[in-house]
């Protein structure tokens, strides 16, 4: 699959490989999972062929990795003032909902720097962010900063392994599960002292 994958991009121009790159990467931070990190790796495999360039490459799939992270961010953002603090889902706890969002404005731009080095959180990251009312010239600074590091490590990775790109995804395949599983032992460890606390406070 990820061969046939290289050779379906591979016979595009570089133009529509750009615009793929730009696609896959906007897309992942809306409707995850999307393999945008295999198909970056796969424009470093071309870079390493001489068929592109390592800035345009880095541009356009930083570019979509912003574009779509500022797009979950407006989505929260308006998620929040005209559904959540209307009051017109009964059944959601405005207070609870406040209390998160005050810890993400404390915590929150963290979150974003590491962002998109925590797979299967960024969409979660961003649409929060867009909740929690981030300053957003801070947000779009600091998800760009995230973008391009990881982007370049991607990329990076593309060059050195050229085609063997099996190899790059069996390593971002355990990275993301080891990421992951950390992220919902943290979870699991944070509910059970907030239901501590809150058993303690009654």
């Amino acid at each position: 699959m990820i061969e046939e994958l290289l050779a379906r991009i591979s016979s595009l121009t570089p133009l529509w490989i750009y615009i793929i790159l730009f696609g896959f990467a906007y897309v992942e931070n809306l409707f995850p999972p999307s393999p945008s990190d295999l198909v970056i790796v796969i424009g470093g495999t071309l870079i390493g062929t001489n068929y592109l360039h390592f800035v345009p490459t880095l541009i356009f799939s930083t570019g979509g990795s912003v574009a779509g992270f500022l797009t979950a961010f407006a989505l929260g953002w308006q998620l929040d003032k005209k559904i959540i603090h209307s009051g017109k889902i009964k059944f959601l706890n405005v207070q609870a909902i406040e209390k998160a969002e005050n810890a993400f404005r404390k915590w929150g731009y963290y979150l974003i720097v590491a962002n998109r080095f925590l797979p299967g959180t960024r969409a979660v990251i961003s649409f929060f962010g867009g909740m929690s009312r981030l300053d957003v010239h801070k947000t779009m600074f600091l998800s760009t900063i995230s973008s391009l590091l990881w982007n370049i490590i991607l990329i990076y990775l593309g060059i050195v392994f050229g085609k063997n790109i099996a190899v790059v995804d069996n390593y971002l395949k355990t990275y993301s599960n080891i990421v992951i599983g950390i992220t919902i032992v943290v979870i699991i460890l944070l509910l059970i002292n907030y239901f501590i606390k809150r058993k303690r406070s009654n």
